[in-house]
């Protein structure tokens, strides 16, 4: 986000929710003010603290050294790290602090010293708090917050804010590997930014980057097992379903569990979408979210029976991956197939069977292919 319109030179504030970037921008920005800077020219106090106790001596120990003047009437740079004490927590919110807090307030008010700049990156800093009001009106503000992906968000924007982040590296991963990291990390900025360093390093700026390559890199989640297991389903891939189950009930899933979560949605959409595209003659889109287009041009009365999102809009983008693999089955295979999860549910319920067992002889009947 740009930064505010500075009304003191000499004062620096770096905040905002996305802690990842709040860091890495603070670092840069104390790179830029103090280039070079020996201990005499830079400053650092680490306001990552949790203590009553800490933080207060935090915000003391910057208060005193803004009023220190620089080493041999040079310059120098006060850097108040990560001040974890300016969030809404209890130890922000203890009355030592405050005080604390407060008296840091004053002498940032009243003017720094000629040669005296302060840095001050907070992440996740309370908005309602006098200093963060104060600080945004009078020093040089630099605010990085998550996205806000509002009510409507799904995973088309998640995907979406992955490929974003990703084009930001310039790094070359092909839509399904953005698909799979984005299933794995989730709106997380700071495990996004480490695993992307994890694969810049592996392979570079300029390789092609596959599904594969993330699945391999990126470590397993519960839900990229769940996307993993449905997107091997879609593309027909028994060998990825199989070695993604094996996984699964590695981490503790139980069988209903991914039954529910991954194979009957999928089996789901596919059936839904499959009857669609016969009954009105659609082609299978290029990219998931070109398939709004054309369910906008069926009949509303052919689509009301389609998942919705909680606004009450259709979910259009899983059926975008439905109608993308639905040619990799026929409508009567996508039938039977739907028809074999409810048996497979009552198997699982039975407890006769183990579930293992029960969720390999359902893939293997979905997706082995018929001579």
């Amino acid at each position: 986000m740009p930064a505010a319109k500075a009304t003191n030179s000499s004062l620096y504030f770096v905040t905002g929710s996305d802690e990842s970037a709040v860091k890495k921008a603070a670092a840069a920005l104390a790179q830029k003010i103090a280039p070079g800077a020996d201990a005499f020219g830079l400053e650092t106090i680490d306001g990552a603290v949790d203590t009553v106790d800490a933080c207060a001596g935090a915000a003391m120990d910057a208060a005193q050294s803004l009023l220190t003047m620089p080493f041999l009437g040079g310059t120098k740079l006060v850097w108040l790290k990560s001040a974890s004490f300016l969030a809404d927590s209890v130890a922000g919110r203890s009355e030592t602090v405050t005080t604390a807090v407060e008296k840091l307030l004053e002498v940032i008010q009243a003017g720094l010293p000629e040669g005296v700049t302060f840095l001050l990156s907070a992440p996740q800093a309370d908005k309602r708090r006098s200093i963060y009001k104060t600080l945004v009106k009078i020093a040089d503000t630099h605010i990085h917050d998550m996205p806000d992906l509002g009510f409507k968000a799904g995973e088309e924007e998640i995907i979406e804010w992955t490929s974003t982040r990703v084009r930001q590296r310039d790094l070359q991963l092909v839509p399904e590997a953005v698909e799979t990291l984005a299933s794995r990390i989730g709106l997380d900025p700071r495990q996004l930014d480490n695993e992307l360093d994890k694969l810049e390093t592996a392979f570079g700026k300029s390789a092609p980057i596959e599904a594969r390559d993330v699945r391999l890199l990126v470590p397993q989640t519960r839900e990229g097992g769940i996307f993993d297991l449905s997107e091997a389903l879609a593309r027909r891939n028994l060998p990825l379903a199989l070695e993604t189950l094996e996984q699964l009930f590695h981490q503790g899933e139980k069988g209903v569990g991914i039954l529910l979560a991954s194979i009957v949605p999928t089996v789901r959409n596919l059936l839904l979408v499959k009857d669609l595209m016969v009954r009105y003659k659609l082609s299978p889109p290029a990219q998931p979210h070109f398939f709004a287009s054309s369910l906008k041009r069926i009949p509303e009365s052919a689509v009301s029976h389609l998942p919705r999102k909680k606004d009450g809009t259709l979910n259009a983008y899983p059926l975008g991956i439905a109608a993308v693999n639905a040619s990799h089955f026929s409508l009567a295979e996508l039938e039977a197939g739907f028809a074999a999860c409810g048996e497979a549910n009552q198997q699982l319920l039975s407890g006769l069977m183990d579930d293992d067992v029960v969720i390999a002889r359902l893939l293997i009947g979905l997706m082995a292919r018929k001579n």
